[in-house]
């Protein structure tokens, strides 16, 4: 299980020309690691990510999730392949207010087919994997930013995706509560197995990932080991 990017070229029209928003990236990202995603603001990493999540189809190179080569799909194959094999913490959790924190997961294996009530078992085992299982009834209007963000992640997993981007998790946290969602996520990563991507601006997370990508003018190197 691992997601690789290869040769990947992404453009926007821009006016009479096109602006490269990925020139040529390559990225390899093994099961049960983590690989940071680091460089400043308009330089590529949200593209990145969208075409790691099969959102934006890049102009050029191949996007391979867990052996599946993501260029021959049709659009509705590749909305399968994301609900069942990619999961995505966005940078706002964006819970649904009317829903129980068990009750988010739920609606997880709802969209995949799955009755929710079957899935509930699941919903709080994975509750429980982030510390939140007495919480399981709480809305989230009743949970502090961090737990709202646990939650976020719970969700991403209810599927068991192989391959878990996530954009900016840190970023309304305190730094305490902000390096308790790191370590959640490393946590995760490596008993799941998930080949993780994780964008981020503060660099004071790198020391907790396996491996430092760092994205200038849409062109992608890795440095060093973290």
């Amino acid at each position: 299980m691992s997601l690789n990017l290869d040769h990947v070229t992404l453009t926007y029209p821009d006016g009479d020309g096109r602006l490269t928003a990925l020139d040529d990236v390559g990225l390899d990202v093994p099961a049960g690691s983590i690989t940071a995603v680091v460089g400043p603001s308009g330089s590529g990493k949200s593209s990145l990510l969208a075409v790691a999540a099969t959102l934006i189809t890049p102009d050029s190179g191949r996007v391979v999730v867990d052996g599946v080569d993501t260029a021959g799909l049709s659009r509705t194959e590749l909305t399968t392949l994301r609900r069942s094999r990619i999961g995505i913490v966005f940078q706002q959790p964006n819970l649904l207010p009317s829903l129980t924190a068990v009750e988010q997961l739920q609606v997880m294996a709802h969209l995949d087919g799955r009755s929710p009530r079957a899935a509930r078992p699941r919903a709080l085992e994975l509750l429980d994997a982030v510390g939140l299982r007495d919480r399981a009834g709480s809305r989230p209007h009743q949970l502090s930013g961090g737990q709202r963000q646990r939650v976020n992640i719970a969700r991403a997993l209810m599927n068991d995706p192989v391959v878990l981007l996530v954009d900016e998790p840190t970023s309304a946290l305190d730094h305490e509560r902000g390096a308790a969602v790191i370590d959640l996520i490393t946590e995760l990563t490596h008993r799941r197995a998930t080949a993780t991507v994780l964008v981020t601006h503060d660099r004071t997370h790198l020391t907790a990932v396996d491996q430092v990508a760092e994205v200038h003018d849409g062109r992608l190197r890795v440095p060093a080991r973290a």
